[in-house]
């Protein structure tokens, strides 16, 4: 089998990606690689504790590598880490690396053009699907997800900390795809399929936050519209029962 290491998000992309490519029976999946914001410990974008983190890789049984990242790191910068993570992964066999991008062309372009330095091939299981049967099938599939942050520009208070079911699908504003491929909300799956136990936690504040579009130039962007992103975003927090 070939041996890859899975880019994790902790959200139902990566959730859904990871299932299609366990049920391939191809890949031997040696770890899952997570980003996280170095400044408060807790995943990139998404605002989740590591705890939780650490207690979704332990249920579903795999190895989990932490890649800490400052919360204003500039592009630069983040190739150089990623860059440096990568070779070190290849240097231990990893052959492939597996996404649960959908749609966003010059994202996968640019984790292509990244891999392709270091003799890693880039695998995207859900590559082009149509998002609307995917959030069908994740829920039909028994997988559990709550959102644990939206940007503030598409989606208000009431959508952040809540269980991602047909009727959250259902409310969704026009114009925001039903996975969230564009940004508009980030989730954290807690229990499914593949998951050995459910992870207990209980929901805490809700919070409005802003940001700072991080340093970024002409040589080091993947995307034209990096330099005008958008910057206030909801974020629900969530406590692992062991902390209550």
């Amino acid at each position: 089998m070939k041996q890859a290491y899975f880019n994790w998000s902790s959200g139902k992309d990566s959730t859904l990606a990871l299932y299609e490519i366990l049920k391939q029976q191809e890949y031997t999946i040696t770890k899952l690689v997570t980003t996280l914001n170095s400044d408060v410990d807790r995943v990139s974008m998404h605002g989740l504790r590591e705890t939780l983190l650490d207690l979704q890789a332990e249920s579903l049984g795999l190895t989990l590598e932490k890649v800490f990242l400052s919360g204003n790191v500039s592009m630069a910068e983040y190739s150089k880490i990623l860059g440096a993570t990568t070779e070190a992964l290849a240097a231990k066999g990893n052959t492939h690396s597996i996404f649960g991008d959908i749609f966003l062309e010059d994202l996968k372009a640019y984790r292509e053009e990244q891999l392709d330095r270091v003799g890693i091939k880039a695998i995207f299981p859900l590559w082009k699907r149509n998002t609307l049967e995917l959030i069908h099938s994740f829920i039909d599939q028994g997988f559990k997800a709550i959102t644990v942050c939206v940007n503030a520009k598409h989606l208000d208070k009431s959508f952040v900390g809540r269980v991602i079911d047909k009727q959250f699908i259902k409310d969704l504003p026009a114009g925001v795809d039903p996975c969230g491929e564009n940004g508009e909300f980030h989730t954290f799956v807690y229990d499914g399929p593949i998951f050995k136990t459910p992870i207990d936690f209980s929901i805490g504040e809700k919070v409005l936050r802003g940001y700072e579009p991080s340093e970024c130039d002409d040589d080091n962007c993947f995307s034209d519209n990096q330099k005008s992103w958008d910057t206030k975003f909801w974020f629900c927090d969530l406590i692992p029962t062991e902390l209550n």
